[in-house]
């Protein structure tokens, strides 16, 4: 086993209105606000403590370029998977919230962007 440099801190998503991305997660993943790690609308943490997994923090990016998925020229560069147990009622809440469905699916997923444009997947078993 090789010895640990460290522990994952958070998931950082850049975007242009933290505040408002981190509500979409919030509801979607029910993960609460952690309003003593976030920074007014530059900086937004969900989750818990640090070294408490999932942590989500999201960061102003005014000039963010969003992902166009599946195009090559402008890639996902991270998504998140969500496990649900119903996938028909989770993603009607999911576009209830803002999400909007993408091209692509597979055996056990679905492919949605969320409102500033990541790409993130709805799995089930």
């Amino acid at each position: 086993m090789l010895a640990m440099i460290g522990q994952l801190r958070s998931t950082v998503i850049d975007c242009p209105d933290p505040r408002a991305l981190a509500g979409f997660y919030s509801e979607l993943l029910g993960l609460p606000l952690i309003g003593d790690n976030s920074d007014d609308d530059e900086w937004v943490v969900l989750g818990g403590p640090p070294g408490h997994q999932p942590r989500l923090a999201f960061q102003r990016a005014l000039d963010l370029r969003p992902p166009a998925w599946p195009d090559p020229e402008r890639p996902q560069q991270f998504h998140l998977d969500v496990t649900v147990d119903d996938i028909e009622t989770a993603e009607q809440a999911a576009l209830a919230l803002g999400a909007r469905r993408l091209p692509g699916e597979g055996e056990g997923f679905r492919v949605y962007a969320d409102p500033a444009g990541h790409p993130f997947c709805l799995c089930w078993d």
